[in-house]
Protein backbone atom coordinates (compact mmCIF):
# COMPACT_ATOMS: atom_id res chain seq x y z
CA UNK A 1 0.00 0.00 0.00
CA UNK A 2 1.76 3.18 -1.19
CA UNK A 3 0.15 5.24 1.59
CA UNK A 4 2.03 3.16 4.13
CA UNK A 5 5.50 3.70 2.68
CA UNK A 6 7.64 6.30 4.41
CA UNK A 7 9.94 8.83 2.83
CA UNK A 8 13.26 7.51 1.61
CA UNK A 9 15.59 6.52 4.50
CA UNK A 10 18.94 8.11 5.18
CA UNK A 11 21.53 6.66 2.86
CA UNK A 12 23.25 3.75 4.51
CA UNK A 13 26.99 3.82 4.88
CA UNK A 14 29.10 0.88 3.74
CA UNK A 15 30.40 -1.61 6.18
CA UNK A 16 34.10 -2.44 5.99
CA UNK A 17 34.26 -6.06 7.01
CA UNK A 18 37.69 -7.64 6.45
CA UNK A 19 37.21 -10.15 3.70
CA UNK A 20 33.73 -8.79 2.95
CA UNK A 21 32.78 -6.88 -0.17
CA UNK A 22 32.58 -3.06 -0.19
CA UNK A 23 29.70 -0.97 -1.50
CA UNK A 24 30.37 2.27 -3.34
CA UNK A 25 30.20 5.12 -0.83
CA UNK A 26 27.80 8.01 -1.49
CA UNK A 27 28.72 11.50 -0.21
CA UNK A 28 27.31 11.98 3.26
CA UNK A 29 27.84 13.86 6.54
CA UNK A 30 30.54 12.94 9.06
CA UNK A 31 30.40 9.33 10.14
CA UNK A 32 28.93 8.78 13.58
CA UNK A 33 31.22 7.45 16.31
CA UNK A 34 30.61 5.50 19.55
CA UNK A 35 31.39 8.63 21.60
CA UNK A 36 28.44 10.40 19.95
CA UNK A 37 26.12 8.18 22.03
CA UNK A 38 25.31 7.50 25.65
CA UNK A 39 24.78 3.73 25.87
CA UNK A 40 22.18 2.29 28.25
CA UNK A 41 20.52 -1.04 28.98
CA UNK A 42 20.89 -4.18 26.88
CA UNK A 43 17.72 -4.78 24.85
CA UNK A 44 18.65 -8.16 23.42
CA UNK A 45 21.52 -10.52 22.68
CA UNK A 46 22.08 -12.70 19.63
CA UNK A 47 24.69 -15.31 18.77
CA UNK A 48 27.15 -12.71 17.51
CA UNK A 49 25.61 -9.36 18.43
CA UNK A 50 24.24 -7.30 21.31
CA UNK A 51 21.48 -4.69 20.97
CA UNK A 52 21.82 -1.74 23.35
CA UNK A 53 19.60 1.27 23.96
CA UNK A 54 21.53 4.44 23.08
CA UNK A 55 20.78 8.17 23.18
CA UNK A 56 22.52 10.39 20.64
CA UNK A 57 24.18 13.23 22.58
CA UNK A 58 23.60 15.91 19.92
CA UNK A 59 19.91 15.21 19.21
CA UNK A 60 18.72 13.30 22.34
CA UNK A 61 17.14 10.76 19.95
CA UNK A 62 16.95 7.16 21.16
CA UNK A 63 18.12 4.27 19.00
CA UNK A 64 18.54 0.53 19.41
CA UNK A 65 22.17 0.08 18.41
CA UNK A 66 23.21 -3.39 17.33
CA UNK A 67 26.86 -3.96 18.16
CA UNK A 68 28.79 -6.73 16.39
CA UNK A 69 32.34 -7.91 17.21
CA UNK A 70 34.42 -8.03 14.01
CA UNK A 71 36.73 -10.69 15.41
CA UNK A 72 33.82 -12.97 16.27
CA UNK A 73 32.14 -12.38 12.87
CA UNK A 74 35.30 -13.43 11.04
CA UNK A 75 35.98 -16.39 13.34
CA UNK A 76 32.44 -17.73 12.82
CA UNK A 77 32.49 -16.87 9.10
CA UNK A 78 29.37 -14.69 9.47
CA UNK A 79 30.44 -11.72 7.30
CA UNK A 80 27.93 -12.63 4.57
CA UNK A 81 25.06 -12.65 7.11
CA UNK A 82 26.04 -9.22 8.44
CA UNK A 83 26.28 -7.77 4.95
CA UNK A 84 22.97 -9.39 3.95
CA UNK A 85 21.21 -7.92 6.99
CA UNK A 86 22.60 -4.46 6.25
CA UNK A 87 21.66 -4.70 2.55
CA UNK A 88 18.13 -6.00 3.18
CA UNK A 89 17.37 -3.42 5.90
CA UNK A 90 18.70 -0.60 3.69
CA UNK A 91 16.13 -1.67 1.13
CA UNK A 92 13.15 -1.55 3.56
CA UNK A 93 11.07 1.55 4.06
CA UNK A 94 7.80 0.65 5.74
CA UNK A 95 6.28 1.42 9.16
CA UNK A 96 5.97 -2.26 10.10
CA UNK A 97 9.72 -2.91 9.95
CA UNK A 98 12.55 -1.83 12.21
CA UNK A 99 14.37 0.95 10.32
CA UNK A 100 18.12 1.09 9.77
CA UNK A 101 19.15 4.75 10.18
CA UNK A 102 22.95 4.54 9.99
CA UNK A 103 25.95 2.27 10.34
CA UNK A 104 29.47 3.01 11.57
CA UNK A 105 32.44 1.12 12.94
CA UNK A 106 35.62 1.34 14.98
CA UNK A 107 38.64 -0.95 15.03
CA UNK A 108 36.87 -3.76 16.86
CA UNK A 109 33.13 -3.38 16.33
CA UNK A 110 30.39 -2.68 13.80
CA UNK A 111 27.36 -0.59 14.81
CA UNK A 112 23.85 -0.64 13.28
CA UNK A 113 21.63 2.27 14.37
CA UNK A 114 18.06 0.89 14.43
CA UNK A 115 14.69 2.33 15.41
CA UNK A 116 13.92 1.64 19.08
CA UNK A 117 10.74 -0.44 19.56
CA UNK A 118 9.95 0.61 23.13
CA UNK A 119 7.45 -2.13 23.95
CA UNK A 120 9.70 -5.08 23.14
CA UNK A 121 8.83 -8.49 21.77
CA UNK A 122 5.33 -9.68 20.92
CA UNK A 123 6.27 -12.94 22.66
CA UNK A 124 6.48 -11.10 26.00
CA UNK A 125 2.80 -10.16 25.73
CA UNK A 126 1.71 -13.66 24.68
CA UNK A 127 3.48 -15.02 27.76
CA UNK A 128 2.06 -12.33 30.01
CA UNK A 129 -1.62 -12.61 29.12
CA UNK A 130 -1.76 -16.18 27.75
CA UNK A 131 -3.68 -15.58 24.54
CA UNK A 132 -5.23 -12.68 22.64
CA UNK A 133 -8.93 -12.03 22.18
CA UNK A 134 -10.35 -12.03 18.64
CA UNK A 135 -10.04 -8.27 18.05
CA UNK A 136 -6.35 -8.21 19.05
CA UNK A 137 -5.57 -11.37 17.09
CA UNK A 138 -7.23 -9.93 13.98
CA UNK A 139 -5.43 -6.58 14.21
CA UNK A 140 -1.92 -7.92 14.77
CA UNK A 141 -2.35 -10.70 12.20
CA UNK A 142 -3.43 -8.04 9.67
CA UNK A 143 -0.34 -5.94 10.40
CA UNK A 144 1.88 -9.00 9.81
CA UNK A 145 0.02 -9.70 6.53
CA UNK A 146 0.65 -6.10 5.42
CA UNK A 147 4.33 -6.37 6.30
CA UNK A 148 4.77 -9.67 4.44
CA UNK A 149 3.00 -8.33 1.35
CA UNK A 150 5.46 -5.41 1.23
CA UNK A 151 8.45 -7.70 1.88
CA UNK A 152 7.47 -10.23 -0.79
CA UNK A 153 6.80 -7.50 -3.37
CA UNK A 154 10.44 -6.54 -2.90
CA UNK A 155 11.54 -10.13 -3.51
CA UNK A 156 12.66 -10.68 0.10
CA UNK A 157 11.83 -13.68 2.25
CA UNK A 158 12.35 -13.32 6.00
CA UNK A 159 12.81 -17.05 6.80
CA UNK A 160 12.72 -16.62 10.59
CA UNK A 161 9.37 -14.98 11.30
CA UNK A 162 8.30 -15.64 14.92
CA UNK A 163 6.91 -13.67 17.89
CA UNK A 164 10.45 -12.94 19.19
CA UNK A 165 11.25 -11.14 15.93
CA UNK A 166 8.07 -9.06 15.96
CA UNK A 167 8.67 -6.02 18.15
CA UNK A 168 6.11 -3.43 19.26
CA UNK A 169 6.67 0.29 18.93
CA UNK A 170 5.82 2.91 21.53
CA UNK A 171 2.28 3.14 20.13
CA UNK A 172 1.96 -0.69 19.99
CA UNK A 173 2.29 -1.23 16.22
CA UNK A 174 4.47 -4.10 14.97
CA UNK A 175 8.07 -3.65 13.86
CA UNK A 176 9.58 -6.78 12.34
CA UNK A 177 13.29 -7.25 12.96
CA UNK A 178 16.21 -9.71 12.58
CA UNK A 179 17.10 -9.96 8.90
CA UNK A 180 20.34 -11.92 9.41
CA UNK A 181 18.82 -14.99 7.74
CA UNK A 182 16.60 -13.13 5.24
CA UNK A 183 17.10 -13.77 1.53
CA UNK A 184 16.89 -11.30 -1.36
CA UNK A 185 15.73 -13.29 -4.38
CA UNK A 186 17.48 -12.38 -7.64
CA UNK A 187 15.46 -10.03 -9.81
CA UNK A 188 17.17 -11.12 -13.05
CA UNK A 189 16.06 -14.74 -12.85
CA UNK A 190 13.09 -16.90 -12.01
CA UNK A 191 14.64 -17.72 -8.64
CA UNK A 192 11.86 -18.25 -6.14
CA UNK A 193 13.64 -20.37 -3.56
CA UNK A 194 16.56 -20.11 -1.16
CA UNK A 195 18.53 -23.26 -0.43
CA UNK A 196 19.93 -23.04 3.07
CA UNK A 197 18.55 -24.36 6.33
CA UNK A 198 17.58 -21.49 8.64
CA UNK A 199 14.75 -20.74 11.03
CA UNK A 200 13.34 -21.72 14.41
CA UNK A 201 11.99 -25.25 14.95
CA UNK A 202 8.35 -24.43 15.84
CA UNK A 203 7.91 -22.14 12.80
CA UNK A 204 9.94 -24.01 10.17
CA UNK A 205 8.00 -24.86 7.02
CA UNK A 206 7.75 -28.47 5.79
CA UNK A 207 9.46 -27.67 2.46
CA UNK A 208 12.56 -26.57 4.35
CA UNK A 209 12.64 -29.97 6.04
CA UNK A 210 11.86 -32.07 2.96
CA UNK A 211 13.41 -30.10 0.10
CA UNK A 212 15.93 -28.00 2.07
CA UNK A 213 14.59 -24.86 0.42
CA UNK A 214 12.41 -21.92 1.45
CA UNK A 215 10.21 -19.62 -0.63
CA UNK A 216 7.88 -16.67 -0.03
CA UNK A 217 5.20 -19.14 0.95
CA UNK A 218 7.44 -20.32 3.84
CA UNK A 219 6.78 -16.96 5.53
CA UNK A 220 3.03 -17.62 5.12
CA UNK A 221 3.45 -20.93 6.94
CA UNK A 222 5.11 -19.01 9.81
CA UNK A 223 2.19 -16.55 9.74
CA UNK A 224 -0.20 -19.50 10.23
CA UNK A 225 1.83 -20.66 13.25
CA UNK A 226 1.77 -17.14 14.73
CA UNK A 227 -2.01 -16.65 14.27
CA UNK A 228 -2.53 -20.02 15.98
CA UNK A 229 -0.23 -18.96 18.85
CA UNK A 230 -1.98 -15.61 19.34
CA UNK A 231 -5.30 -17.42 19.87
CA UNK A 232 -4.14 -20.59 21.64
CA UNK A 233 -1.15 -19.26 23.60
CA UNK A 234 1.28 -21.90 22.26
CA UNK A 235 2.53 -22.68 18.72
CA UNK A 236 0.77 -25.53 16.88
CA UNK A 237 3.77 -27.87 16.64
CA UNK A 238 5.16 -28.73 20.06
CA UNK A 239 7.28 -31.61 21.31
CA UNK A 240 10.17 -32.41 23.64
CA UNK A 241 12.92 -31.78 21.08
CA UNK A 242 13.50 -30.36 17.60
CA UNK A 243 13.51 -33.75 15.87
CA UNK A 244 10.03 -34.59 17.22
CA UNK A 245 8.77 -31.11 16.29
CA UNK A 246 10.04 -31.62 12.72
CA UNK A 247 8.26 -34.99 12.53
CA UNK A 248 4.98 -33.35 13.52
CA UNK A 249 5.44 -30.60 10.91
CA UNK A 250 6.13 -33.07 8.09
CA UNK A 251 3.01 -35.06 9.05
CA UNK A 252 0.94 -31.89 9.62
CA UNK A 253 0.25 -33.24 13.10
CA UNK A 254 -1.47 -30.55 15.17
CA UNK A 255 -4.92 -29.88 16.58
CA UNK A 256 -7.06 -26.93 17.58
CA UNK A 257 -8.05 -26.53 21.21
CA UNK A 258 -11.71 -26.13 22.11
CA UNK A 259 -13.02 -22.52 21.79
CA UNK A 260 -10.57 -21.56 18.97
CA UNK A 261 -12.23 -18.78 16.91
CA UNK A 262 -13.86 -20.52 13.87
CA UNK A 263 -12.79 -17.95 11.25
CA UNK A 264 -9.24 -17.86 12.62
CA UNK A 265 -9.22 -21.67 12.51
CA UNK A 266 -10.17 -21.63 8.83
CA UNK A 267 -7.42 -19.08 8.11
CA UNK A 268 -4.79 -21.15 9.94
CA UNK A 269 -5.85 -24.29 8.06
CA UNK A 270 -5.43 -22.46 4.74
CA UNK A 271 -1.97 -21.21 5.75
CA UNK A 272 -0.70 -24.49 7.21
CA UNK A 273 -0.82 -26.46 3.97
CA UNK A 274 2.00 -28.95 3.34
CA UNK A 275 2.05 -27.83 -0.29
CA UNK A 276 3.51 -24.29 -0.42
CA UNK A 277 1.62 -23.59 -3.66
CA UNK A 278 -1.71 -24.20 -1.89
CA UNK A 279 -1.29 -21.66 0.94
CA UNK A 280 -3.62 -18.68 0.91
CA UNK A 281 -1.58 -15.57 0.04
CA UNK A 282 0.96 -17.30 -2.21
CA UNK A 283 1.31 -16.32 -5.87
CA UNK A 284 -0.18 -19.60 -7.13
CA UNK A 285 -3.33 -18.94 -5.06
CA UNK A 286 -3.80 -15.40 -6.39
CA UNK A 287 -1.43 -13.49 -4.11
CA UNK A 288 -2.39 -11.32 -1.17
CA UNK A 289 -5.88 -10.26 -2.33
CA UNK A 290 -7.53 -13.56 -1.27
CA UNK A 291 -5.62 -13.46 2.04
CA UNK A 292 -6.76 -9.91 2.84
CA UNK A 293 -10.26 -10.93 1.71
CA UNK A 294 -10.49 -13.88 4.11
CA UNK A 295 -13.60 -13.66 6.37
CA UNK A 296 -11.40 -13.41 9.49
CA UNK A 297 -10.24 -9.98 8.24
CA UNK A 298 -13.65 -8.71 7.10
CA UNK A 299 -13.66 -5.76 9.54
CA UNK A 300 -10.07 -4.65 8.79
CA UNK A 301 -9.47 -1.34 7.03
CA UNK A 302 -6.23 -2.17 5.23
CA UNK A 303 -5.13 1.17 3.81
CA UNK A 304 -4.36 2.98 7.06
CA UNK A 305 -3.51 0.24 9.57
CA UNK A 306 -0.28 1.99 10.55
CA UNK A 307 -2.14 5.08 11.83
CA UNK A 308 -5.03 3.26 13.51
CA UNK A 309 -5.04 2.96 17.30
CA UNK A 310 -4.26 -0.68 18.14
CA UNK A 311 -6.90 -2.39 20.31
CA UNK A 312 -6.17 -2.71 24.00
CA UNK A 313 -4.49 -6.05 24.67
CA UNK A 314 -7.11 -8.30 26.21
CA UNK A 315 -6.66 -11.95 27.21
CA UNK A 316 -9.05 -14.52 25.77
CA UNK A 317 -10.30 -16.65 28.66
CA UNK A 318 -13.24 -18.84 27.71
CA UNK A 319 -14.39 -21.44 30.22
CA UNK A 320 -12.28 -24.58 29.90
CA UNK A 321 -15.35 -26.83 29.72
CA UNK A 322 -19.07 -26.34 29.29
CA UNK A 323 -19.97 -26.70 32.97
CA UNK A 324 -17.47 -24.14 34.24
CA UNK A 325 -18.33 -20.52 34.79
CA UNK A 326 -17.37 -18.34 31.85
CA UNK A 327 -14.34 -16.25 32.62
CA UNK A 328 -13.52 -13.63 30.00
CA UNK A 329 -10.60 -11.49 31.09
CA UNK A 330 -10.42 -7.78 30.50
CA UNK A 331 -7.88 -6.35 32.87
CA UNK A 332 -7.69 -2.72 33.81
CA UNK A 333 -4.65 -0.96 32.43
CA UNK A 334 -2.86 -4.09 31.31
CA UNK A 335 -0.47 -2.00 29.23
CA UNK A 336 0.34 0.26 32.16
CA UNK A 337 1.34 -2.88 34.06
CA UNK A 338 3.90 -3.48 31.35
CA UNK A 339 5.24 0.04 31.10
CA UNK A 340 5.96 0.21 34.81
CA UNK A 341 6.49 -3.54 35.24
CA UNK A 342 4.31 -3.25 38.34
CA UNK A 343 1.10 -5.15 38.85
CA UNK A 344 -1.74 -2.66 38.77
CA UNK A 345 -4.69 -3.16 41.09
CA UNK A 346 -7.70 -4.76 39.48
CA UNK A 347 -11.12 -3.32 40.15
CA UNK A 348 -12.27 -6.73 41.34
CA UNK A 349 -9.78 -7.16 44.18
CA UNK A 350 -8.46 -5.10 47.05
CA UNK A 351 -4.86 -4.17 47.65
CA UNK A 352 -2.93 -6.55 49.82
CA UNK A 353 -2.11 -3.60 52.04
CA UNK A 354 -5.78 -3.33 53.02
CA UNK A 355 -5.94 -5.22 56.33
CA UNK A 356 -9.58 -6.28 55.95
CA UNK A 357 -8.70 -8.47 52.93
CA UNK A 358 -6.61 -10.72 55.22
CA UNK A 359 -8.78 -12.78 57.54
CA UNK A 360 -7.37 -13.22 61.04
CA UNK A 361 -5.47 -16.49 61.48
CA UNK A 362 -7.53 -19.10 63.31
CA UNK A 363 -6.79 -19.40 67.03
CA UNK A 364 -5.93 -22.83 68.36
CA UNK A 365 -4.64 -24.62 71.40
CA UNK A 366 -1.20 -26.19 71.16
CA UNK A 367 -2.31 -29.60 72.37
CA UNK A 368 -1.58 -32.02 69.56
CA UNK A 369 0.42 -31.20 66.40
CA UNK A 370 -1.35 -34.00 64.48
CA UNK A 371 -4.63 -32.08 64.30
CA UNK A 372 -3.11 -29.31 62.20
CA UNK A 373 -2.47 -31.53 59.23
CA UNK A 374 -5.63 -32.53 57.44
CA UNK A 375 -4.71 -36.06 56.44
CA UNK A 376 -1.33 -36.38 54.70
CA UNK A 377 -2.66 -39.28 52.62
CA UNK A 378 -4.85 -36.77 50.83
CA UNK A 379 -3.43 -34.65 48.00
CA UNK A 380 -4.91 -31.48 49.53
CA UNK A 381 -4.38 -29.88 52.92
CA UNK A 382 -3.73 -26.52 54.56
CA UNK A 383 -1.80 -25.45 57.66
CA UNK A 384 -2.39 -22.32 59.68
CA UNK A 385 0.66 -20.13 60.29
CA UNK A 386 0.54 -19.98 64.10
CA UNK A 387 3.12 -22.53 65.14
CA UNK A 388 6.29 -22.35 67.20
CA UNK A 389 9.73 -23.33 65.92
CA UNK A 390 9.40 -26.58 67.86
CA UNK A 391 6.03 -27.33 66.27
CA UNK A 392 7.38 -26.39 62.86
CA UNK A 393 10.18 -28.94 63.27
CA UNK A 394 7.65 -31.62 64.21
CA UNK A 395 5.57 -30.75 61.15
CA UNK A 396 8.63 -30.80 58.91
CA UNK A 397 9.68 -34.21 60.29
CA UNK A 398 6.22 -35.61 59.61
CA UNK A 399 6.23 -34.05 56.11
CA UNK A 400 9.68 -35.49 55.35
CA UNK A 401 8.64 -39.01 56.26
CA UNK A 402 5.02 -39.02 55.12
CA UNK A 403 4.39 -36.52 52.32
CA UNK A 404 5.25 -37.71 48.76
CA UNK A 405 5.48 -34.07 47.58
CA UNK A 406 8.26 -33.23 50.06
CA UNK A 407 10.94 -34.15 47.49
CA UNK A 408 9.97 -31.11 45.35
CA UNK A 409 10.02 -28.32 47.96
CA UNK A 410 13.72 -28.04 48.92
CA UNK A 411 12.98 -28.93 52.56
CA UNK A 412 10.50 -26.07 52.99
CA UNK A 413 7.42 -26.67 55.10
CA UNK A 414 4.30 -27.04 52.92
CA UNK A 415 1.56 -24.66 54.10
CA UNK A 416 -1.08 -25.56 51.52
CA UNK A 417 -1.19 -27.98 48.63
CA UNK A 418 -3.68 -29.35 46.16
CA UNK A 419 -4.37 -30.14 42.50
CA UNK A 420 -5.03 -27.24 40.12
CA UNK A 421 -5.36 -26.87 36.37
CA UNK A 422 -2.59 -24.51 35.28
CA UNK A 423 -3.53 -22.75 32.12
CA UNK A 424 -1.45 -21.43 29.25
CA UNK A 425 -3.62 -19.85 26.59
CA UNK A 426 -6.36 -22.32 25.66
CA UNK A 427 -4.43 -25.27 27.08
CA UNK A 428 -4.63 -26.49 30.67
CA UNK A 429 -2.53 -29.09 32.46
CA UNK A 430 -3.16 -30.66 35.86
CA UNK A 431 -0.49 -29.67 38.38
CA UNK A 432 0.04 -30.17 42.09
CA UNK A 433 0.41 -26.66 43.56
CA UNK A 434 2.60 -26.42 46.67
CA UNK A 435 2.63 -23.23 48.75
CA UNK A 436 5.55 -23.38 51.18
CA UNK A 437 7.54 -21.31 53.59
CA UNK A 438 10.29 -19.36 51.91
CA UNK A 439 7.91 -18.31 50.41
CA UNK A 440 7.56 -20.51 47.33
CA UNK A 441 4.75 -21.57 44.99
CA UNK A 442 5.99 -24.75 43.30
CA UNK A 443 4.01 -26.64 40.68
CA UNK A 444 4.63 -30.32 39.93
CA UNK A 445 3.53 -32.67 37.14
CA UNK A 446 1.63 -35.22 39.27
CA UNK A 447 1.72 -37.98 36.65
CA UNK A 448 5.43 -37.93 35.82
CA UNK A 449 6.40 -36.63 39.28
CA UNK A 450 8.52 -33.81 37.86
CA UNK A 451 8.91 -30.28 39.25
CA UNK A 452 7.79 -28.03 36.36
CA UNK A 453 8.62 -24.67 37.93
CA UNK A 454 7.54 -22.08 40.46
CA UNK A 455 5.64 -18.82 40.47
CA UNK A 456 8.16 -16.08 41.40
CA UNK A 457 7.48 -14.25 44.67
CA UNK A 458 7.94 -10.50 45.09
CA UNK A 459 6.20 -7.64 46.94
CA UNK A 460 4.20 -7.11 43.71
CA UNK A 461 2.75 -10.65 43.68
CA UNK A 462 -1.04 -10.49 43.94
CA UNK A 463 -3.63 -13.31 44.03
CA UNK A 464 -7.12 -12.68 42.67
CA UNK A 465 -10.12 -15.01 42.84
CA UNK A 466 -12.29 -14.61 39.75
CA UNK A 467 -14.97 -17.14 40.67
CA UNK A 468 -15.30 -20.32 42.76
CA UNK A 469 -12.84 -22.28 40.65
CA UNK A 470 -10.65 -19.78 38.83
CA UNK A 471 -7.97 -17.63 40.43
CA UNK A 472 -5.07 -15.61 39.09
CA UNK A 473 -1.64 -14.99 40.55
CA UNK A 474 -0.37 -11.72 39.08
CA UNK A 475 3.40 -11.18 38.94
CA UNK A 476 5.25 -8.30 37.23
CA UNK A 477 6.05 -10.32 34.10
CA UNK A 478 3.19 -12.78 33.88
CA UNK A 479 -0.27 -13.61 35.09
CA UNK A 480 -0.73 -17.26 36.09
CA UNK A 481 -4.23 -18.66 35.41
CA UNK A 482 -5.15 -21.46 37.80
CA UNK A 483 -8.33 -23.45 38.37
CA UNK A 484 -9.13 -25.40 41.53
CA UNK A 485 -11.40 -28.30 40.47
CA UNK A 486 -12.84 -28.51 43.99
CA UNK A 487 -14.07 -24.89 43.79
CA UNK A 488 -11.89 -23.42 46.56
CA UNK A 489 -10.18 -20.65 44.60
CA UNK A 490 -10.86 -18.18 47.43
CA UNK A 491 -9.04 -20.42 49.95
CA UNK A 492 -5.95 -20.42 47.77
CA UNK A 493 -6.06 -16.62 47.49
CA UNK A 494 -6.56 -16.13 51.22
CA UNK A 495 -3.68 -18.45 52.12
CA UNK A 496 -1.36 -16.80 49.54
CA UNK A 497 -2.36 -13.39 50.94
CA UNK A 498 -1.74 -14.60 54.48
CA UNK A 499 1.78 -15.78 53.57
CA UNK A 500 2.39 -12.57 51.60
CA UNK A 501 1.41 -10.51 54.62
CA UNK A 502 3.66 -12.46 56.94
CA UNK A 503 6.67 -12.09 54.62
CA UNK A 504 6.15 -8.54 53.42
CA UNK A 505 4.58 -6.89 56.49
CA UNK A 506 7.77 -4.82 56.88
CA UNK A 507 7.31 -3.42 53.36
CA UNK A 508 3.69 -2.78 54.20
CA UNK A 509 4.52 -0.87 57.37
CA UNK A 510 7.05 1.24 55.48
CA UNK A 511 4.39 2.04 52.91
CA UNK A 512 6.38 0.47 50.07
Amino acid sequence: HPSMVRNQPDSCSPLGIPGGSELRQAPQPRKKRPEDFKFGKILGEGSFSTVVLAREQATAKEYAIKILEKRHIMKENKAQYVKRERDVMSNLDHPFFVKLYFTFQDDEKLYFGLSYAKNGELLKYIRKIGSFDETCTRFYSAEIVCALEYLHEKGIIHRDLKPENILLSEDMHIQITDFGTAKQLSSDSKQARANSFVGTAQYVSPELLTEKSACKSSDLWALGCIVYQLVAGLPPFRAGNEYLIFQKIIKLEYEFPEKFFPKAKDLVEQLLSLDPSKRIGCEEMGGYDPLRGHPFFETISWGDLHVQTPPKLTPYLPAMSEDDEDCYGNYDDLLSQFSSMQVAQSSSSHSLSTPETIPPAPQRSSSNIEQYIHDLDNNSFELDLLFSEEEKQLLLDKQTSGNPWHQFVENNLILKMGPVDKRKGLFARRRQLLLTEGPHLYYVDPVNKVLKGEIPWSPELRPEAKNFKTFFVHTPNRTYYLMDPSGNADKWCKKIQEVWRKIYHKHQNLGL
